[in-house]
């Protein structure tokens, strides 16, 4: 809460003078070493004036009518300095004044109020422009900001026109220091961030963008995937425990497939078609683009789509993403394989072990996974060419030689 304390003062313009002989009442208030002045309107006689206590001295009717004047005007400067205290938000004298004067305030600026009525505007377009888990994330976000203002400046919120540079570099060592996060994930949180910041710039709440210079630091993206001697090392093995071999089988089949775990969890019958080709295709949407993705069936892929046909509208059996998870670890240790794999990393072996290691051209790489742009690929598989380059290079350098 903000204990600054404010002064009142009322005090007599008497340099300006007017034919009955009075002049008119000034009222100063100051608060954090910052002034502001109006005149009250109220006019008296300079000689009546008492200005130690602050009152006019005559005993008449007049003089108490302006004396109780002057006490509610004090009375509701205070009220509205009280009000703007308890809000537990950053203000100044200018903001105290005005609300004394019922201007308008605007509520929303500042960061977490903003921010907030920014998350409000883009529920309503869920399910029409964003998805739920999107909506979600930028939820986190304001969350982290939340703690971040409480944690670093004792307060509920923070100004949105002193946003600075320095601020956003206190947010990103608090996301890595209080808040344990590697620099992929801070990058996020201050990419998702700064798009409510832009639209308050567009707005008029801010002048100019506070971030502009802001250049994130790099963080190193490194795929983790099944080598070929891995991946044939895991699909030989024979697991006694059912529930070990079903996992198996759901990590080796998006290793076929490049399926994501919420596609793979949905993958239905329907979404088995016939390909131009004669061949049978995977047709789904990716549940975090919305786009339609078309994978052609490889072999292994068919062989464990015939092993769990069943009745079910499903073609694989459902396991949740939490467990598929824990029992990989459990898998890599009993195979041999030294990689904490997920089933996020069948996704990778898909693109790297499946596709670009038999040179399968990026694009083509970016069209089966369903990224949004070919930049999201090259950005995450680029080194993968780059190795396969080398290998090669070293290969044709042995022939030469």
């Amino acid at each position: 809460m903000n204990q600054k304390s404010i002064s009142i003062l009322f005090y007599l313009n008497k340099s300006k003078i007017n034919q009955k002989g009075t002049c008119s009442v000034k009222c100063r208030i100051t608060f954090d070493s910052k002034r502001k002045e109006f005149s009250t309107g109220i006019f008296i006689n300079p000689n009546h004036w008492y200005s130690k206590k602050q009152i006019v001295s005559n005993k008449d009717a007049e003089s108490s009518r302006k004396n109780n004047q002057l006490n509610l005007l004090s009375q509701k400067i205070q009220n509205a300095y009280l009000f703007l205290q308890v809000q537990n938000l950053e203000f100044n004298v200018d903001d105290i004044l005005d609300k004394y004067l019922n201007k308008k305030i605007k509520k929303d600026d500042y960061v977490v109020s903003y921010f907030k009525r920014y998350l409000a505007d883009q529920y309503k377009l869920i399910h029409k422009d964003i998805k739920p888990v999107t909506w979600k994330k930028f939820e986190y976000v304001c969350n982290h900001l939340i703690s971040f203002i409480s944690f670093k400046y004792n307060r509920k919120d923070y100004p949105l026109d002193k946003l600075n540079q320095q601020f956003l570099n206190d947010f990103e060592y608090y996301l890595k220091t209080e808040k344990d996060q590697k620099q992929v994930t801070v990058n996020k949180v201050i990419q998702r961030f700064r798009k409510p910041i832009k639209l308050a710039v567009s707005e008029g709440y801010l002048n100019h963008d506070p971030f502009v210079n802001h250049k994130p630091n790099r963080a190193k993206k490194e795929v983790v995937f099944l080598s070929t001697e891995e991946l044939i090392l895991l699909e030989k093995h024979h697991f006694e425990q059912a529930r070990l071999q079903l996992v198996r089988d759901l990590f080796i089949f998006c290793c076929y497939t490049g399926l994501a775990y919420h596609e793979m969890a949905n993958l239905k019958k329907e979404h088995l078609v016939n390909g131009f080709d004669g061949n049978q295709w995977i047709q789904i949407k990716r549940e975090k683009t919305s786009k339609l993705i078309s994978v052609p069936i490889l072999p292994k892929a068919e062989i464990l789509i015939n092993k769990y046909d069943s009745i079910s509208d499903y073609v694989r059996p459902k396991f949740s993403n939490q467990k598929i998870n824990s029992y990989l670890k459990e898998i890599a240790g009993i195979v041999g394989i030294n990689k904490t794999i997920t089933h996020h990393t069948a996704r990778k072996t898909f693109a790297s072990t499946i596709l670009l290691y038999n040179d399968v051209p990026m694009e083509i790489v970016s069209e089966l996974l369903g990224h949004s742009s070919m930049k999201i690929t090259e950005e995450y598989y680029g080194k993968i060419v780059q190795k396969k380059v080398g290998e090669e290079m070293k290969r044709i350098s042995k022939k030469l030689g």
